[in-house]
């Protein structure tokens, strides 16, 4: 059985520029607290959207898990 990969935000280092929302809305968002936060979906990797999204990340804080 193949694990599946998901991303992941270290928010320590996220400035919450929106580049991923604006991306990959379907799989990120902005929490009313005000942080990033991940939507839960089937898959992530194989998303062209999300694999976008972590490439222009300016701060490199999006990874896989």
């Amino acid at each position: 059985m193949r694990v599946q990969k998901k991303p992941v935000i270290d928010l320590g280092c996220c400035i919450e520029c929106g580049v991923c929302i604006d991306l990959a809305p379907h799989a990120f968002e902005i929490k009313d607290a005000g942080y990033v936060d991940i939507r839960p979906l089937d898959r992530y990797e194989d998303d062209q959207d999300i694999l976008e999204a972590v490439k222009n990340c300016p701060r490199d804080c999006i990874s896989w898990e």
